[in-house]
This record gives C-alpha cells, sequence and structure tokens, in this order.
C-alpha cells in the first residue's frame, strides 16, 4: 500500500481517486478552495443555485463506465432526466432552431429548416457514430504514451479525417449557414475552431444528436457529489482550504508536498490541478515543460460568466440556449488571431430552473450567461459590466421580452477569477484544445519525464478538454500509478 496525495479535487482528480483507494492505496485529496469540484463547484445565493463550471451532461455511457467499474452505477449517486428539446439557437429575432431530444426529431427539425437535408444528415451520423465507436473503444482509453497508439486497423483507415477538418466535412454536404452552425457547435467543446479541428472528432456530433443532452437533477455539481461519496467509500480522504506550496524533491523523486507551511509525506504525487502551475511548484530544472512551450500551445478559451437571479419565469427560452446572431467567424478571430475582447460576441445561456425546480425560488428563474473570450485579456468590472449591457440588449430583442429590470442580482466570473481560484494558465477556462497537433502523445504527458512518482491528470492532458474526458483522463493516470508502483 503506498501513501498517495492528489492536488485538486475536480472531475479528473476524484475519478483517479477512486481508482487508486480501490487498489488498497491510502489516498488524500488536497483542494485550495473551501469546496470541492474544481471548475464545477457550485454557486448557491437567495435561494438560488448555479453549477459555476460545466452545464452540459453528454457521453453519458462515460459516467457509466466509471461507476461500472466499480460495481455501481450513476443512478445510486445522482438523477438523470434527459432534455427534450436539447437545446435551441437563435440566430436573430423570432429566428431559432430548436434540436428534440430524438434523432428522428433532429432529421425533422433540419427537413423544416432546408428540404432534403436530412439525407445528407444521415451520411454523416452514420459516421459520426462510427468515429465515436471508434474513439470510446479504441483511442480515448489510451495514455498517450506512444503514437503508436493511434495505428490500429481501424484508425488506419479513418487516417484522412485527420487531415481534414470539421468545417470542411459539413461544408461538403451542406449550404445552409444555420445547419452548419448547428453541426460545428459541438466541436466548440474541444477548444479549437471547427476549422482547426479534426474532421475524425464529429464523434461529438454523435454525442450531441445521437446520445443526447441530460441534466443531473441539483445540477453538474451533483455529480461532483456522487463521485466524492464514492470516493469516501473506498476511503478516499478530502481535505478543503488545502493550499499546495511546493512539490518536495528528494533524488529526483517526489517524496512529499507542502501544505499550508506543512510538509506532508508521500509515495507518489498526482495533480489534478493546472498542469503548468503544478510545474512552477517544482524547481526549474524538474519541469518538463518551458514558459515558451506553454506560450506556442493553443489553448481553449476562457470566459465572462454571469450568475443571474430573475424575479419572473423567462418566455422563449430552454434550459440551454445559443445566441449565434452575429459573426462567428468574427467572434473566434478575437479568441485564437488575434486576442482581444469580440466586438460581437456570440453567447450561451443556461435557465437550469426551467428543468429544475431546486434551481430556483417558485416564480422566479436562474440565468447562467457565458461568453467565450481569448486566456490573458485584460478583465475589469467595467469590461464586464459593458458586455453584460450588451448581451442583455441582444437577449431582449431576440427573445421579444424586458428582462434587465427583473434582475435581482448578478455576480461575474472571468480571466482574473480562474486564476485566482485555479490557479489556470492565463486564466483559461477549459484546458488546452484539441488541434491535430495537440493530440494524444502531442498533449502534456501524463507522467514526469524528470521526476519519479509525479504524475498529473486533467483537462491539459490526456485525452482532453470537457467532463467525460476528464473522467477518462482520471483513469488514465491512475493506470500508470499503478503500473509504477507495481513494477
Amino acid at each position: 500500500m503506498k501513501d498517495i496525495a492528489i492536488i485538486g479535487s475536480g472531475f479528473s482528480s476524484l475519478a483517479a481517486s477512486c481508482y487508486l483507494a480501490s487498489e488498497g492505496h491510502s489516498v488524500s485529496i488536497y483542494e485550495k478552495n473551501e469546496t470541492i469540484g474544481g471548475r464545477a463547484r457550485q454557486y448557491n445565493h437567495q435561494g438560488f443555485t448555479f453549477d459555476m463550471g460545466p452545464t452540459w451532461y453528454w457521453m453519458p455511457d462515460v459516467f457509466e463506465r466509471f461507476f461500472e467499474d466499480f460495481g455501481k452505477t450513476p443512478e445510486a449517486y445522482y438523477t438523470l432526466s434527459k432534455l427534450d428539446p436539447a437545446y435551441s439557437v437563435y440566430f436573430g429575432a423570432q429566428d431559432a432552431i430548436t434540436i428534440p431530444g430524438s434523432l428522428s426529431g433532429i432529421y425533422k427539425a433540419f427537413e423544416d429548416e432546408q428540404a432534403g437535408s436530412s439525407k445528407p444528415l444521415k451520411k454523416f451520423m452514420d459516421e459520426a457514430q462510427n468515429n465515436y465507436d471508434v474513439a470510446i473503444k479504441d483511442l480515448v482509453y489510451r495514455p498517450g504514451l506512444s503514437p503508436f497508439e493511434l495505428v490500429t486497423p481501424v484508425t488506419m483507415k479513418k487516417i484522412g479525417q485527420f487531415f481534414s477538418t470539421i468545417s470542411k466535412t459539413v461544408r461538403k454536404e451542406f449550404s445552409n449557414s444555420k445547419l452548419i452552425s448547428i453541426l460545428e457547435f459541438p466541436v466548440l467543446f474541444l477548444g479549437a475552431k471547427p476549422s482547426n479541428t479534426p474532421a475524425f472528432y464529429s464523434f461529438m456530433n454523435y454525442a450531441d444528436f445521437g446520445l443526447g443532452t441530460f441534466h443531473p437533477k441539483d445540477g453538474m455539481y451533483s455529480v461532483i457529489k456522487g463521485m466524492a461519496q464514492l470516493a469516501h467509500e473506498l476511503g478516499v480522504t478530502i481535505k478543503t482550504n488545502q493550499t499546495v506550496e511546493n512539490i518536495v524533491i528528494t533524488d529526483k523523486t517526489a517524496t512529499g508536498i507542502t501544505v499550508n507551511g506543512t510538509e506532508i509525506h508521500a509515495d507518489i504525487i498526482l495533480s489534478g490541478a493546472d498542469y503548468h502551475h503544478t510545474e512552477t511548484l517544482l524547481p526549474t530544472e524538474f519541469r518538463q515543460y518551458s514558459e515558451s512551450y506553454w506560450e506556442k500551445k493553443t489553448f481553449a478559451p476562457s470566459s465572462l460568466l454571469f450568475y443571474v437571479g430573475f424575479d419572473k419565469k423567462l418566455e422563449n427560452v430552454d434550459h440551454h440556449t445559443l445566441f449565434f446572431d452575429v459573426d462567428f467567424e468574427a467572434h473566434a478571430k478575437a479568441i485564437y488571431d488575434t486576442p482581444k475582447w469580440p466586438d460581437k460576441p456570440l453567447f450561451y445561456a443556461s435557465f437550469p430552473s426551467k428543468t429544475d425546480a431546486s434551481a430556483a425560488p417558485d416564480g422566479k428563474e436562474a440565468g447562467i450567461f457565458l461568453i467565450p473570450l481569448a486566456p490573458g485579456l485584460e478583465d475589469t468590472e467595467e469590461l464586464r459590466e459593458e458586455y453584460f449591457n450588451k448581451i442583455i440588449a441582444r437577449f431582449e430583442t431576440i427573445t421579444q421580452q424586458d428582462v434587465k429590470n427583473n434582475v435581482i442580482f448578478k455576480k461575474s466570473y472571468c480571466v482574473n477569477d480562474f486564476i485566482q481560484d485555479y490557479n489556470s494558465y492565463k486564466g483559461n477556462a477549459y484546458g488546452l484544445a484539441n488541434t491535430l497537433m495537440q493530440t494524444a502523445f502531442l498533449r502534456p504527458s501524463l507522467k514526469s519525464k524528470k521526476v519519479k512518482n509525479l504524475f498529473f491528470t486533467g483537462q491539459l492532458t490526456v485525452p482532453g478538454p470537457g467532463v467525460p474526458p476528464s473522467l477518462i483522463s482520471g483513469k488514465l493516470s491512475a493506470g500508470l500509478v499503478q503500473k509504477e508502483i507495481a513494477s
């Protein structure tokens, strides 16, 4: 049995802790904030409940596989409901396409927008489902140690898809700009522009249309609480308000961590905290990646978020509502090409109280608004207020209702907060983008090449950003730890 210290308590850390504790090790999690969950924390105020980070529950099979690894089911820890409609996309005032909760309903929605479009959609979805099967069965559960992990008889048949892009693939079959936007939307969860995302990642479209969108009762934080409960059942100790100040190195081996001024011994250190930040806890000579390495990487966006309490129920919106009424390319350039605050931002809004009565008091509405931003931007209260006013004015026009005077309170969250709360590199919200040159073995390694017994997990490493990949990352890193222990 080994003493294992895990830094951070997000999805990947909790997942790894469960796998390692189930092998009989003594596992302790050290979380710097007052509550667990990392970016998936919860905010409660005046009877309203908000998920501070992830709000989309996709790829339910990954969650099922996680709990099945311990002889459990998700239903033992939280309650899921499938959303129907899954979400709506606005392209202007009274101009929206609603995505139903079934694939047959989605085919009809496409036909209603453009006659004949369901036929190429069925072809596209068949390929997307096949890619999903390959990704889940052959690729994402591999630890990114070698390029040969990507080489299988199945993947070799798809090699061309790694050198084309989602944008090219979608535009071969579809000419309607609204349908193109909807089909490109799911890969935004991977943190890169569709024009820079390999076509193989169309498996995200199957996750969207094929598997559907779900909502855990009481929000995504109920998943965090469920995983923490499982971790406790397996013997994991979770400690909050624990700031890890450095990683102790002895003879090129990690032997402990310093927490709140106290040195704590550990045989293995696994960090689910920001990868860049974790390496700053090491002497320079033990860091694998230089500052110039990180500077050259393509990061997923940061975000400006607002958690808003309304004193009335809102109209003409669904649980998940996207506002694509402005130029996507212009906003994307402001994130990836010439980083700046976008002149006309796309934004996303979630109203969990449309589905879950616990999210807001009776007769009121909880709203979460998100604007994707380039990491590292200047972040001031004045800019936050300016952009809230921008999107609320558009929201009122597009959804044909007055809401600004019905705001009871709002809390903002942006670049500075991501840095302060999560030590996030440049305040990024989602990690390292999944571009072709940042896939699998080309991502930062799960295992330190310079320090023995030091490992990493989470969205800056394998397999990538998002909640399901974080669960997978936890399993992969725990597997490498166990392999190291057994050697």
